[in-house]
């Protein structure tokens, strides 16, 4: 295998294996799963997407480099493997990794967040954010009216 195709294997397996601990790993998924299906890989490797991703949640914090690394190592042979079967081209292996890095950066910046306020006069705080958890409000210190 040509050493150009089989970087290009490593890069896109690397940052498949980063996608699978992101929110957005159901994109990448269907993004691999449909590009697995068009280049005739049996269901058993798209499949193994999902087992992969299992396993390394799965591992501790230490061990999830190691994880990683064998997944990575794990996906560059099948990439390889499909490229040497002539079931992917070195285009559409490209065309994969440059999909998969475009969502690697969606999944680093921060949502976009746009609020809008109407309808009156608002008694009381309004939030805006992109994502709030943990919410408490303390209690209300002034007097109800009834």
């Amino acid at each position: 295998m040509d050493a150009e195709l089989a970087a290009m294997a490593a890069s896109g397996a690397t940052t498949l294996v980063s996608l699978m601990v992101t929110d957005s790993w159901t994109h990448a998924r269907a993004l691999v799963g449909r590009f697995l299906a068009r280049a005739g890989a049996d269901t058993v490797t798209i499949t193994g997407l999902d087992d992969a991703r299992a396993r390394l949640l799965l591992t501790g914090t230490a061990a999830e480099e190691r994880a990683a690394s064998g997944i990575a190592a794990e996906w560059q042979s099948r990439l390889c493997g499909l490229v040497e079967a002539g079931a992917l081209t070195g285009e559409e292996l490209s065309a994969l990794g440059a999909s998969l890095r475009r969502l690697t950066a969606a999944a680093g910046r921060p949502a976009t967040v746009h609020n809008t306020v109407s309808g009156g006069t608002q008694h009381g705080p309004i939030v805006q954010a992109g994502t709030v958890t943990g919410l408490a409000f303390p209690p209300d210190p002034s007097p109800r009216r009834e």
